[in-house]
């Protein structure tokens, strides 16, 4: 090995009298730049979606910021049932029981706060219409359990959308809820737009999704029954408008699934700041998916065909996620492919290739 360097490849290298690694200047040289360029490379395959058609739809796009500083820790987010181009979300701990009507500038078109309820650590929200009146129904997930047991029980807390978007407060149904395999925490919620029924996804590293009874009770503690697994850390879920998939974001990706335990597929997601909220658009072709933070962004992701369960045949006296048995066998949840972790792993032995010649040449 050649531990000498001639002037030229100590100027290239910009280090003392020990190149190291047996490496001329120009090939030391030639290697740093493609550490580099692996690096890009990988943050860029792991960065937002690339072009799946000619259609400007067919692309991952923002499609607004935030204007309203209040809106500092979105958590939640959801398409509102009945106004078009408008979006609801509320922020995490700390808040009041409150949510925001925004439209697609980004701008708040109103503020609504929920009635005698509480905001211990809001975390998502589902949007459903009713059978019987067909106005849209708003739920808030007050799940957050940071500790894991802090909280004897978890809300659940059910309104009606209002018909008019004007600063109001909204009488709000709480529903309580316990674990029946222990207290957890959690950040999804997802209800199935059919049936009704409630699912909490909890956020761990062995995740799990847990059904509600069908009918809820408004004088007791309902039960969650875990039936099935959930990816790792996920922060939020969501049905598909026609009840025949839903989806669980995670920090890295959107799991789609026919049913518990049945994955579909993962769409890759843009790169945010902290990952939170996943929501369908009406029309179930698009998810969008938003950030916390001042500003934050709200991205609209397209939703490739065969992830739209559309292929799948459910049972026609049973919704996709309700087909699945009380209990199943634990298959792995997906939410990290892996071309993503090989992405990342490229990224980090990267990384220690140049901090370690970094180190090399802070020693001299």
């Amino acid at each position: 090995m050649n531990l000498e360097c001639t002037p030229g490849e100590r100027f290239a290298w910009g280090i003392g009298n020990d190149c190291g690694m047996g490496w001329s200047g120009g090939d030391g040289m030639r290697a740093v730049v493609l550490v580099m360029a692996g690096l890009l490379a990988g943050l860029v395959a792991a960065g937002p979606a690339a072009a799946r058609g000619d259609s400007p739809d067919d692309v991952e796009r923002k499609l607004f910021e935030f204007k309203d500083k209040r809106i500092d820790e979105s958590s939640g987010l959801a398409v509102s049932p009945t106004h078009e181009g408008v979006v609801y979300t509320h922020n995490d701990s700390g808040a009041g029981p409150q949510f925001y009507a925004v439209g697609m500038d980004g701008r708040t078109r109103a503020t609504f706060t929920l009635g005698g309820a509480e905001a211990r650590d809001w975390e998502g929200m589902a949007a459903t219409v009713d059978p019987e009146t067909g106005r849209g129904v708003l739920w808030f997930a007050d799940i957050g359990d940071n500790l894991e047991g802090a909280w004897s029980d978890i809300s659940v807390y059910k309104v009606f959308e209002p018909t008019r978007l004007r600063d109001a407060t909204l009488p709000a149904v709480r529903y309580r809820f316990r674990y029946a395999d222990g207290a957890r925490n959690a950040e999804g919620i997802m209800v199935h737009p059919r049936t009704g029924r409630l699912y909490i996804v909890s956020k761990e590293f062995d995740g799990s999704i847990y059904q509600a009874p069908k009918e809820l009770r408004t004088d007791r503690v309902n039960v969650l029954r875990r039936v099935g697994d959930a990816p790792t850390m996920a922060t939020d879920a969501a049905f598909a408008p026609d009840g025949t998939s839903f989806v669980i974001r995670t920090y890295f990706s959107a799991s789609v699934y026919q049913a518990p335990g049945k994955l579909l597929g993962t769409v890759p997601m843009p790169i945010l700041r902290q990952s939170e909220s996943i929501a369908y658009t009406r029309d179930g072709r698009y998810l969008l998916t938003g950030s916390e933070g001042v500003s934050s962004p709200v991205y609209q992701v397209p939703i490739p065909a065969d992830l739209t369960g559309a292929r799948a045949t459910p049972s026609p006296s049973a919704s996709a996620a309700e087909a699945a048995p009380a209990e199943t066998v634990r298959t792995g949840g997906g939410g990290v492919t892996t071309t993503m972790i090989a992405v990342w792993l490229g990224i980090a032995a990267g990384a220690i290739v140049i901090i370690g010649l970094i180190a090399r040449w802070a020693v001299r």
